[in-house]
């Protein structure tokens, strides 16, 4: 079987290869993509669970050194950013501690950890676009190849004068590969974007939920309802 089909790709159209060439190229980066997404995606799932128990159970400063250990959590980095944030207010306000930050600080805190979670969700969302590009092109891809082997085939009996199986079959053969390679292509990309993307959106929204439940958490500093931000030593 393997014989065979390296030698119907030998005799392919040169447009028929190149086809090929796209898919199988598309094919390796799409399932190097999967296995990495896969890891990336459990990485953060295991770290932001960690990291909740610690949010809720421990202080502020030991729940910051625990969010530096968890850096694959998108919620341990949004947390870390919005620390940072806080702490370069108070800096640029001339305060000494960020429990004198006022209203106006708060919202620019509540930004800037709003955006630290719009950044983890672009991070999150990296590679979707290649897979479903991949799942949606990769079978008109391998249609295109197809018709131009039929093309090419129809042409060779032209020319041979013969419409016989033996005549009509090889090229039949070399065409239909190209939609057979595009399926192979489009199949795994396809299932791993739709999984994926389901991931993602459940981890996008608990992200958009913690930003909200970090600024509003760490304006009670402001109030006096929570020590100083952790890492802050002044």
């Amino acid at each position: 079987m393997g014989g065979d089909f390296v030698g119907l790709v030998s005799q392919a159209g040169t447009v028929v290869q190149l086809v090929l060439v796209v898919l199988v190229v598309a094919s390796v980066v799409s399932w190097a993509l999967i296995v990495q997404k896969w890891r990336a995606l459990r990485g953060a799932a295991e770290d932001s669970e960690a990291f909740l128990d610690a949010y809720r159970e421990q202080p502020l400063e030991a729940v910051f050194e625990v969010a530096r250990d968890l850096d694959r959590s998108p919620l341990a980095v949004v947390f870390l950013s919005g620390c940072e944030a806080m702490n370069r207010i108070a800096r640029g306000e001339g305060q000494q501690s960020p429990q004198e930050l006022g209203p106006a600080q708060h919202r620019s805190l509540a930004k800037a950890i709003q955006w630290a979670a719009s950044r983890e969700r672009q991070h999150n969302d990296r590679g979707l676009t290649f897979l479903a590009t991949v799942g949606s092109s990769a079978p008109f891809i391998g249609l295109f190849g197809t018709v131009v082997g039929i093309i090419n085939t129809f042409q060779g009996i032209g020319l041979a004068g013969n419409a016989s199986l033996a005549v009509v079959g090889p090229g039949m053969a070399e065409a239909l590969i190209a939609t057979a390679v595009g399926l192979l292509a489009a199949i795994p990309a396809s299932a791993a974007y739709n999984v994926f993307a389901a991931w993602v959106e459940e981890a996008n929204v608990e992200g958009e939920i913690f930003a909200v439940e970090l600024a509003e958490d760490l304006a009670q500093l402001g109030l006096g309802g929570a020590p100083a931000t952790p890492g802050h030593s002044e």
